[in-house]
């Protein structure tokens, strides 16, 4: 059947078996501790409300059809200060007085479909007070050295500030698993901490919800929700998108789930990194409750600086790797000067090819010949393993934390290569750089039986995830431990500089070989690194095929390697360099800026080399090309977070007239901190074409924290005033 032709179910109506399409952003319904109301149309009048609208706001009469001036108090003042662009994306709050008698609220709102805006009420909680312990939790949080240190700290200072009985870290797996890393609570209760729960217990309908709504409360399980009047939108005839609403009923799948484990009320908290829904900040009471906007604010902004500081820790692991890869491409150039053999630095029975991954084999599949360090398979089956990776045409990094699960047929090898990484070294598919890692035959805690997901029966009651979450223990083989992000850049690294020592030594084979170059080794000509083979006098023998791809505007063959300075802009200087190479044999390490006629400027790193045929003989030179357009949209990148970060410097430099104001300034300047620490974590990487969707995501944080923060602070201040 058509996925696309299966219904979806409406809200409430779900059972387990299609609970992944149960439309939760429209709910048609709120918890009962605040109450909601939509304006549309030319006039702005409210549209549709919730049904307890009349009387939370302490009006006569039905709210629909009336305009926020018509409520009284200072409502329709505090709004119309309030209508800004970011309303699509990022709520706004304010306190205002409404009704008769007055009623002081706490009000968020935010822009949907059409133009709509959804306002929403809960009763005014107090003032905040908390500049002390927000700014204690970010040192913690910029203090922290390790993931493990990070959120230990945040299960503590977010049990301390939020005041639930049990506060959990809660981090996804590749698969979408959670793990409990990080827990505090009553002694009381049992502990969680270790558990893993299935990644069914969280519908990607949810987790996409996650990522726009970050914070999430449920008051009390056992809520009456209150419809919305009328139930669909007058202006539209469509449900109310309901994604940014806090006030937002709860599936009732969801709502068993949390009264199957004995929790009463909830709030949870979303962790971005990197634009990824890393992980949540769960916290559970045993009894109803409710936490005011300053709360759940300072829980937002928290947890904005802790995905940040996790994206510089987990940057600086990478960054470790890449220094690993460097040092074993300068034992690789130093394994040519004294042996006049690459291989030797990777195979000499060192740990240093191992040590970038942390595996514990790797083979190298290279002229028809099995080069290996380390446990590893039989060559045979090795041999078999570089077959099936070329079957698969694996390009640019393939890995697998169970080979067996991917190729049944390498089953008997899981005791030494359960975990797998291969990457191809020449542009033609069929050499390949391999890493192993053993079985780990670990236990694993699960809360509750991952196998027995649902109960299935007429009664709601019965509609539940798991009836019991006593802990239940399951054994897993065949796995290896997975491979992370840092280990498959190291991977892609160590395979570029292989593939550059390559070129350069099948480029001297060639050299030597001169009167067979009709028959050179295609894997020279067809490979994807750009390269130019000349002779002693600087003649080009040899143009491959990706050089052609990289300058495919030429207007006349190149004859010599000074011909190809005048495609270059910096033109004058190229022939200095390579003049000196010629003349002189001084390598040359530098950039070139090739243009063209349609793709503009081309950055280029240029890398020449002599080949000697005997001490002291030059018989060629060969010159390699890397294009460094990702390295220059990385710069840039660089350079615009750095000018974000010189814009909210200013305000830390702008005049302080109020109490409030300076709470801002020195939290914001910690948020600040913090966001420079990542980016100099991330930008000391060598992971190029990341980098600037990486510096973006900090950038977003820091906005939508500084954003947060300013209205904990300032705006919230800024309501107390009297008169408005």
């Amino acid at each position: 059947m058509d996925p696309k032709a299966v219904q979806a179910p409406a809200f409430g109506k779900a059972d387990l078996s299609n609970c992944e399409r149960e439309p939760i952003h429209l709910a048609g319904s709120i918890q009962p501790h605040g109450a909601l109301i939509v304006l549309g149309g030319v006039t702005g009048a409210i549209v549709q409300a919730s049904a307890n609208a009349k009387t939370f706001l302490n009006q006569s009469k039905d709210v629909r059809g009336r305009s926020l001036a018509e409520l009284g108090g200072n409502l329709a003042q505090r709004f119309n200060s309030h209508l800004t662009p970011s309303l699509d994306t990022l709520p706004v709050s304010f306190r205002c007085r409404v009704g008769a008698p007055e009623r002081e609220l706490d009000t968020l709102m935010h822009r949907v479909a059409d133009g709509l805006v959804v306002v929403e009420f809960e009763a005014a909680g107090t003032a905040f007070d908390s500049s002390r312990q927000v700014d204690k939790a970010l040192k913690s949080i910029l203090g922290a050295t390790s993931l493990r240190t990070l959120c230990d700290e945040t299960a503590r200072f977010f049990k301390e500030i939020a005041g639930y009985d049990r506060v959990m870290v809660y981090r996804f797996d590749d698969e979408g698993h959670g793990e409990v890393f990080a827990e505090r609570r009553k002694s009381r209760l049992e502990p969680f901490l270790g558990n893993w729960y299935p990644a069914s217990d969280i519908p990607q309908i949810a987790r996409r919800l996650y990522e726009r709504n970050r914070v999430r409360i449920v008051a009390d399980v056992e809520f009456n929700p209150v419809p919305l009047t009328p139930a669909r939108l007058p202006t539209t005839g469509a449900d109310l998108d309901m994604s940014l609403c806090f006030l937002r009923s709860t599936s009732p799948i969801h709502i068993q789930y949390l009264k199957n484990m004995g929790v009463a009320g909830t709030l949870v908290v979303s962790l971005m990194v990197d634009g990824r829904l890393w992980g949540l900040v769960s916290c559970h009471h045993y009894a109803p409750r409710t936490v005011p906007f300053a709360v759940r604010a300072i829980c937002e902004l928290l947890a904005e600086a802790v995905a940040t500081r996790i994206s510089a820790l987990e940057n600086f692991a990478r960054a470790q790797s890449e220094l690993s890869v460097r040092r074993l491409e300068q034992r690789m150039m130093e394994a040519i000067e004294r042996h006049g053999e690459w291989r030797v630095a990777l195979f000499d029975q060192s740990t240093a090819l191992l040590e970038p991954l942390m595996a514990t084999g790797a083979a190298l599949l290279f002229d028809g010949q099995v080069h290996t360090v380390g446990d590893v398979p039989a060559t045979q089956s090795l041999r078999e393993i570089g077959n099936w990776l070329r079957m698969r045409q694996v390009t640019p990094v393939f890995a697998t934390k169970s080979l067996r699960a991917d190729a049944p047929q390498f089953k008997t090898l899981t005791p030494l290569a359960a975990g797998m990484v291969a990457v191809p070294i020449s542009g033609n598919g069929e050499e390949y750089l391999i890493w192993f890692r053993p079985e780990r035959i670990r236990t694993v805690t699960w809360g509750g039986d991952p196998t027995k997901p649902m109960v299935i029966g007429n009664d709601p009651s019965e509609l539940s995830p798991r009836r019991s979450f006593a802990q239940w223990t399951q054994v897993v083989e065949g796995n290896a431990e997975p491979w992370t992000a840092a280990d498959l850049s190291a991977a892609r690294l160590v395979g570029d500089a292989v593939s550059d020592v390559i070129f350069q030594f099948r480029s001297v084979g060639m050299l030597i070989a001169r009167s067979q170059l009709d028959n050179v080794s295609r894997q020279v000509t067809e490979g994807e690194q750009p390269v130019l083979i000349a002779d002693a006098q600087g003649k080009i023998l040899l143009a491959n095929k990706a050089f052609k791809k990289l300058v495919p505007s030429a207007t006349k063959p190149l004859r010599s390697l000074m011909d190809f300075t005048d495609l270059c802009q910096d033109a004058p200087d190229l022939r200095r360099r390579l003049a000196d190479l010629i003349e002189h044999g001084h390598a040359w390490r530098g950039e070139a800026r090739l243009t063209g006629d349609n793709d503009g400027i081309r950055p280029l790193m240029v890398r020449g080399d002599r080949v000697f045929s005997k001490p002291g003989v030059v018989l060629g030179f060969v010159i390699l090309f890397s294009d460094l357009t990702e390295r220059e949209a990385a710069e840039d990148a660089r350079r615009r977070f750095q000018d974000g970060i010189v814009s909210q410097h200013r305000q830390l430099s702008s005049p302080i007239n109020s109490r409030a104001g300076l709470v801002y300034r020195n939290l914001l300047a910690s948020v600040l901190q913090n966001a420079q620490l990542a980016a100099l974590e991330i930008t000391d990487g060598l992971d190029m074409a990341r980098m600037p969707a990486m510096l973006e995501s900090i950038k977003t944080s820091v906005e939508r924290a500084a954003d947060v923060l300013k209205q904990l602070t300032i705006d919230n201040a800024d309501d107390d005033e009297p008169g408005r």
